[in-house]
């Protein structure tokens, strides 16, 4: 494969880590080992994305539609990601990555938010790349909360309604600090979006891959960038 230009790396990245339960029904095993699997997979594409200079990393790690799965694997999934953050938040912090949320984390269990804000705390002053962990995140459950927001601010202030532009409405949302996408994601085999970034995805590109998030390695992050950097990106332009 040709190599990617490093002076044309993607600022912003987000991936939709889809087929864990896949990856561990293939094998045979719980879905709980396929999350785990999934892990591994997350440390080693941070590092990679650190290393080659992207801005934001935004990784979909639980949407609101989640709560729908059996008790049994939120639990387990809410665990996990306690455990990842104590094993991981020093080498982070050592590697200068910034832990950021999007979504509304006050909904997880309470020993579940403890962890992510004291890794955020602890990160918070780091340059290198902003790792955003979506977590009771959905797309549309956001905008809806940012205008109920805009509208609380309307009673309150006075807003003229000529001032509620794109730029408005976005930071009213809880991705206010990240720019749009770059490139987005998505391991799996599935075409979709699934409730993930539809406002700020109106000009991102997009990358499909049958490979399960466990086996998603490096290289395979490497083809979605070198695809992404011989795309040619017009934004309702011409070129």
């Amino acid at each position: 494969m040709d190599k990617i230009n490093k002076d044309s790396i993607p600022e912003h990245i987000a991936i939709i880590m889809d087929g864990n339960g896949r990856w561990a029904k293939k094998r045979f095993l719980p879905r709980s080992f396929g999350h785990r699997a999934g892990v591994e997979t997350i440390r080693e594409i941070v590092k990679e994305c650190n290393n080659l200079g992207v801005k934001y990393l935004t990784l979909y790690a639980f949407s609101t539609e989640n709560w729908k799965r059996p008790k049994e694997e939120v639990n387990g999934l809410m665990k996990l990601l306690v455990e990842y953050l104590k094993n991981e938040v020093n080498e982070l912090h050592k590697n200068n990555v910034r832990i950021k949320t999007i979504g509304d984390i006050e909904k997880l269990p309470e020993f579940a938010i403890l962890e992510l804000k004291n890794a955020m705390e602890k990160t918070k002053n780091n340059s290198g790349v902003t790792m955003s962990l979506a977590l009771n995140y959905g797309s549309r459950s956001d905008i809806k909360g940012a205008i109920i927001k805009i509208l609380d601010d309307c009673k309150e202030n006075n807003i003229n309604i000529d001032d509620i532009d794109e730029d408005f409405l976005r930071r009213y949302l809880s991705t206010n600090f990240l720019p749009d996408p770059d490139l987005i994601i998505r391991p799996s085999g599935e075409l979709r979006l699934s409730n993930f970034l539809m406002w700020e995805a109106a000009y991102s590109e997009f990358w499909f891959s049958d490979i399960n998030w466990p086996d998603f390695k490096k290289q395979d992050l490497h083809k979605a960038i070198y695809d992404y950097q011989n795309r040619d990106r017009r934004f309702g332009g011409l070129s």
